[in-house]
């Protein structure tokens, strides 16, 4: 076993964080375990307000919420959740972009016990019904355009899965300052537009949530906390083949994991004097983390943006400039590119934490020389809250590198065909963690929950990694085959069903490709039927009805044949090279 994964038990006190002992390559100061979790996450809320009540804790497209105000909030949105019905363990649906309401909602749902259950906004109905019907919540509250959207896909909300449900809707206008809204009822093209992108038409018998929490008491304050160890909140999955299911997160382990990226940025974040951007959306487990917790857990003023636009983003900075920016490498790529083009001042960032793929070298030093701060990158899963592995903010940190491992956490690299097998130093195996971030199992789904979890409380994540001389881990392989863009899993078998419905397809591979901003571009390598012709604007129209946007082929390549193993299996990873092979003789 290697230095870095010696448990932090052998390493520090019982029962507290060591301020002595540091594991190898950690910042100054970051502890090498935290500190059991003791609270749910509702009181990360109610410690933020108790020390800074005035400070700015939202900021949507140019309206401040304090922190006082949004406890106040919170306080009324629990007590609409309790006269609906909701208590202890129910289920709460949401259907929400990135916005006031979301954060409310969260936080809202967690005083009360209840599990909130995340949904995409811009998902296809049939996943949100195939969600809904899996998790069985009995409310659900979702954005007016996801709504008109699921009506329009299916004809009724019925249609979606929703008969019999209390569906709630949100106007996300409700969040602006009032001169925006008010502009948005002018008779002019440009407020038509703006009205179009935040607002949609509710269908018949659906309540405004906005109403029913403004007309709200305040929930009384007696009333009783979750225990830590029950579930907050579920997020949904494919898993490594496009089977949907739901991932149970405990107070625990979110609150565990939000504690642990506290300890990692406690030297260089200042309590209540940070400036989070919210870009990430709150129903990924990244953005979940570092937006919904950690920044709470800072008394940090969160900017909340609906969708990332790299002009939104610079245009939020302008009013409230970054000192702390999560994303994915897509979207440093743009902030940067428009920086250049329109000579906006990105130095007050101090920290840029990039996920979901690894950040090209010439983005991360252009991000670094632009800013004067670092950007590290870190490693994790839905499973894990979600962070397993980071980059020391240090000079120590390895650009490329997955990092080492995160406080309290132990990691071991162990043969994937028999996981009780530690590989060799310096060898490639399959990573397996354990520590109080890990998750409570799959939702109603045991069998899919026994073949990740070793015993012991490991779990396996499905990834080839090698543990380098210095002690940082780097990926070496995907197993599961997934594609990363824009910070969004996309599971190909997924992509594949939706495209190889086609009546003019054959057959079909779904790839990613590396892009040079640091993303995956979507690849659908098809065989036409004989005689048959495709377009990729074809596919996208086609697919789109099934899939997320996001998950659209942005490339199409036309091929004779694919490549097969011995048993007839199309080899996903034989198509990606020769495409990558066909590039390289352009």
């Amino acid at each position: 076993m290697s230095a870095q994964q010696t448990t932090a038990r052998d390493t520090s006190r019982a029962g507290g964080i060591s301020d002595q002992y540091q594991r190898p390559h950690y910042a100054p100061g970051v502890p090498a375990v935290i500190a059991p979790v003791a609270e749910p996450l509702s009181c990360m809320l109610d410690d933020a307000v108790r020390r800074f009540p005035e400070r700015i804790a939202l900021d949507f497209l140019g309206r401040s919420t304090t922190y006082a105000q949004l406890a106040e909030q919170v306080g009324r949105a629990a007590e609409a959740l309790r006269r609906l019905g909701v208590g202890r363990g129910d289920v709460v649906g949401v259907i929400l972009p990135n916005c006031p309401q979301h954060v409310v909602l969260a936080y809202a749902a967690w005083r009360i016990g209840a599990i909130l259950a995340e949904h995409n906004p811009l998902a296809p109905a049939s996943q949100v019904r195939e969600q809904i019907e899996m998790h069985q919540g009995r409310v659900v509250i979702a954005w007016e355009k996801s709504l008109a959207h699921l009506v329009q896909a299916v004809g009724s909300l019925e249609g979606a899965g929703m008969a019999g449900l209390n569906v709630l809707s949100v106007d996300l206008s409700r969040g602006l300052p009032r001169a925006s809204r008010l502009a948005l009822a002018l008779p002019i093209a440009a407020a038509r537009a703006k009205r179009s992108e935040l607002r949609g038409r509710v269908p018949a018998g659906v309540r405004s949530w906005d109403d029913l929490v403004a007309a709200s008491a305040p929930l009384p304050t007696g009333h009783p906390l979750p225990e830590v160890n029950e579930v907050a909140v579920l997020l949904h999955t494919g898993g490594t083949t496009g089977t949907p299911k739901a991932v149970k997160l405990t107070h625990t382990n979110l609150r565990a994991n939000a504690e642990m990226s506290l300890a990692w940025a406690s030297q260089t974040c200042v309590e209540g004097e940070e400036t989070f951007f919210a870009v990430l959306p709150f129903f990924h487990a990244f953005g979940l983390s570092l937006s919904l917790l950690c920044a709470v857990g800072l008394g940090a003023t969160q900017v909340v943006l609906p969708k990332f636009g790299a002009d939104m983003v610079l245009s939020a900075w302008k009013r409230h400039p970054a000192t702390f920016f999560p994303g994915v490498p897509v979207m440093f790529d743009r902030i940067l590119g428009r920086a250049r083009a329109t000579g906006a001042d990105l130095s007050s960032c101090k920290i840029a934490v990039c996920g979901a793929a690894p950040t090209p070298a010439a983005v991360a030093s252009a991000w670094e020389k632009a800013t004067g701060g670092v950007i590290i990158e870190g490693y994790g899963m839905t499973e894990t809250s979600p962070i397993i592995l980071g980059n020391p903010i240090s000079p120590e940190r390895r650009p490329g590198a997955l990092g080492v491992p995160y406080p309290s956490t132990d990691v071991r690299l162990v043969d994937p065909e028999d996981p009780e097998v530690e590989v060799d130093p310096g060898s490639i195996g399959e990573l397996v963690v354990r520590g109080p971030q890990v998750f409570a199992g799959y939702w109603d789904n045991p069998e899919e929950t026994e073949a990740v979890m070793l015993p012991g409380g490991w779990l396996r994540t499905g990834d080839l990694v090698r543990q380098e001389e210095d002690g940082f881990y780097v990926m070496a392989d995907r197993r599961k085959e997934l594609i990363i863009s824009g910070g969004f899993n996309i599971y190909p078998t997924e992509v594949e069903a939706a495209v190889r419905s086609m009546p003019q397809v054959e057959e079909v591979a779904v790839v990613g490709l590396p892009t040079e901003a640091g993303d995956e571009s979507v690849v659908a390598v098809i065989v036409p039927h004989e005689g048959q012709t495709v377009t990729l604007e074809q596919v996208r129209a086609w697919a789109e009805r099934t899939i997320s946007r996001y998950a659209l082929p942005r490339r199409l390549e036309i091929v004779d044949h694919m490549p097969r193993s011995a048993i007839g299996k199309v080899m996903r990873r034989l198509v990606r090279e020769e495409i990558q092979h066909r590039d390289a003789q352009k």
